[in-house]
Order: C-alpha cells, then sequence, then structure tokens
C-alpha cells in the first residue's frame, strides 16, 4: 500500500512537470578547447528546475584519466600572447564543510565587476569562485561559477576508484544573452552557507538562486529557482566541446518527451529541436578528453 501511494505521489509530481523547447545551435570545431556546443533551453512561464550533474555510466571502468589541455587544432589560442600578472587567490568564506575561494583571471574576456557577498564581506575583483567541501579529510572542489559571464560547472565528489575527477561541460542560469558568445549578466552573487545556495541578482532585472541539494560520489543535485521567469529569452543552456566521439565532453543529448514511453536519444551534432520534459548530455563511451568529465542532466521543469 505504502510503495502504491509513494507510486501516485511521483506520478501526480511529474504531471506537473513543463516541457520546454530545447534548441542546438552548436557547430563543428576541430579545436577541443573550444565552446561548439551550444544547446538552450526556452520555457516562459518556467520557475524551478534542477541540474544533476552526474558521473558517466563507465567511471567504474577507468584506469588511467586524461584532462590535459589540448591546443591542437587550436591555432588562435596557441598564439595567444603570454599572461606574465600571476592570478590572486582569495578566501572569501570558509568553515567546517565549506570554503568558498575566489580567483582573478587577469585576461578574462568580460572587464565587468560583480560584487560577491557573503554575510558582510564583499569581493570585487575576482573572475572566477570556487566552492569548496570536506571529504574523507580531504578538500574537494565541487562547483564553479565565473560572475562576469555566468559560466557554471558542476562535478560529483569523486568515485571510488579514482582520487580525482575532472570538469567537463558547463551551463548558464538566468536570461541569456549574446555577445561575442552566449553569457548571463550578473549584477552581484550572495552565497549564503547556512542554505548552501547562490543568488545572483542579473543587470537586466530579476534574480534565480541556486542551491547545492545533493552531493555525493555518484551525482551532484542543484535546485534552480527563477524569480520572475526570464520569459522569451533562453532560461538555461548547455555550452560543450565535441571534436569527435573520441574526441568531446558532451557527445550525445537524450530528451524525454511529456507523456512519451521511452527517451529518444541523437548525436550532439545531429540533433535539432525538441520539446522535452528532460535532457540528459553526455558520452556513452570515453572520451580522450576530460575522460572522467560528468554527464549533466535538465529536469523538474515547473512553474
Amino acid at each position: 500500500m505504502l510503495m502504491a501511494l509513494l507510486a501516485l505521489a511521483i506520478a501526480a509530481q511529474a504531471a506537473d512537470d513543463i516541457a520546454v523547447d530545447v534548441q542546438n545551435l552548436s557547430t563543428p570545431t576541430l579545436c577541443a578547447e573550444t565552446d561548439n556546443v551550444y544547446v538552450k533551453l526556452i520555457a516562459p512561464d518556467l520557475r524551478r528546475f534542477t541540474v544533476e550533474s552526474v558521473h558517466p555510466n563507465y567511471i567504474g571502468t577507468l584506469v588511467v584519466d586524461r584532462s590535459a589541455f589540448d591546443l591542437h587544432n587550436c591555432p588562435e589560442l596557441a598564439a595567444a600572447p603570454l599572461i606574465t600578472e600571476k592570478p590572486r587567490r582569495v578566501t572569501i568564506f570558509e568553515n567546517e564543510q565549506w570554503q568558498l575561494i575566489g580567483l582573478t583571471i587577469p585576461n578574462f574576456w568580460r572587464k565587468t565587476i560583480v560584487p560577491v557577498r557573503v554575510g558582510d564581506r564583499v569581493e570585487t575583483g575576482v573572475q572566477l569562485l570556487q566552492l569548496w567541501t570536506r571529504h574523507q579529510d580531504r578538500a574537494e572542489e565541487v562547483l564553479v561559477l565565473y560572475p562576469q559571464d555566468g559560466y557554471w560547472r558542476a562535478r560529483p565528489l569523486p568515485p571510488v576508484n579514482l582520487k580525482w575527477s575532472a570538469y567537463g561541460s558547463s551551463f548558464l542560469i538566468g536570461p541569456i544573452e549574446t555577445d561575442q558568445r552566449p553569457f548571463v549578466d550578473v549584477r552581484e552573487v550572495v552565497f549564503d552557507p547556512n542554505t548552501r545556495s547562490f543568488r545572483l541578482q542579473f543587470v537586466r532585472g530579476g534574480a534565480a538562486s541556486l542551491r547545492v541539494d545533493t552531493l555525493d560520489t555518484d551525482r551532484q543535485v542543484l535546485e534552480v529557482t527563477l524569480d520572475p521567469p526570464v520569459g522569451d529569452a533562453p532560461f538555461a543552456a548547455l555550452r560543450s566541446m565535441f571534436v569527435t566521439e573520441i574526441n568531446n565532453d558532451v557527445a550525445h543529448l537524450g530528451w524525454r518527451q511529456k507523456g512519451a514511453p521511452s527517451w529518444e536519444r541523437a548525436p550532439i551534432m545531429d540533433f535539432k529541436r525538441a520539446s522535452a520534459v528532460e535532457v540528459w548530455a553526455g558520452r556513452l563511451v570515453p572520451s580522450r578528453h576530460n575522460t572522467s568529465a560528468p554527464d549533466t542532466v535538465f529536469r523538474d521543469f515547473k512553474k
């Protein structure tokens, strides 16, 4: 009886999910360090959704991981001038469980100033935020944000067979616009360590909160709230890299239509557009680039 009631509750909750418009604007590249994958999500009335970062299905088979920077077929990046200014590292917040680190990036592409606030502490000169947590007597970096352009990266805690795992795809949250590349124009970032949440105020109005709901050696689950909905602009997007099936950070996209009895899937460069209540982006076989990088799932879309 209890299992039947639980199944009914899960089904009722799923019935509340709304379908979002998933559009693929990805372009080909030969450079493994170029964000050529761009999949955007649109739903004018959406207020809440979940982003899940989960280890790839093959994670338990890995013996050797690969995460080295690869400038092969990247002439513009290889010819970039050498930056001699050293980055600055500052601890913005720290307690027994969590640490928020800010880093300066001297050559960052956007020069806006985005204050980062934790309680009474305010930092105005950092281009990268790193959230660290303590796990088995080690500090583990699990979530990053670039405040100047709104790019996030997340990963679970390292799997039992590896001491470390790589970041891979990025995601954007909020009203997305384009100037040289897709970005979110953030006015302020506030971190609340008590709720494990970030609140972003946007230059164009409105706000978003992102809370670390679940974090373990399998997945990281982030609960996102938009206040108010962003309207006709994309409310979220996946940014990643694909060169070949064995040189990528994401190779396939899966989606589930509302009421459909099964999932659909396509190679990332072949996918065009779909209406979906759940979206998965990941790999079926190991890649030579960021081999241990997690898959990304967008789900639980609600008004």
